[in-house]
């Protein structure tokens, strides 16, 4: 079964840097892509960035474009997000997800979440 787990959120102060982690274990078949997305109170939930499981494409939302940057590292199972220049209206909770598309749609498996919060 396939699980999903999100770590590395917190607390930090406008124009600080976080870097999430998103854990997969139990695939049964290869993904088009795994991504992240985001849910800010009040707010329907959002794509973020995807990255390709085939060529390594990645793809951004343009409020995240020259700040977030998506990686992977195969031999552990783990998709990244680094966070830079955070400012107030990137707080919300961050999932992880799979079969994400170059649309920020996903069709797949949810992790549970983690939170990022930035304020002063």
């Amino acid at each position: 079964q396939v699980q999903l787990v999100e770590s590395g959120g917190g607390l930090v102060q406008p124009g600080g840097s976080l870097r999430l982690s998103c854990a997969a274990s139990g695939f049964s078949r290869d993904y088009y892509g795994i991504g992240w997305f985001r849910e800010a109170p009040g707010k329907e939930r959002e794509g973020v960035s995807c990255i390709t499981s085939s060529d390594d494409n990645t793809y951004y939302a343009d409020s995240v474009k020259g700040r977030f940057t998506i990686s992977r590292d195969n031999a552990k199972n783990t998709v990244y997000l680094q966070m830079n220049s955070l400012k107030p209206e990137d707080t919300a909770v961050y999932y992880c997800a799979t079969d994400c598309l170059d649309d920020l749609s996903v069709v797949g498996s949810w992790g549970l979440g983690t939170q990022v919060t930035v304020s002063s």
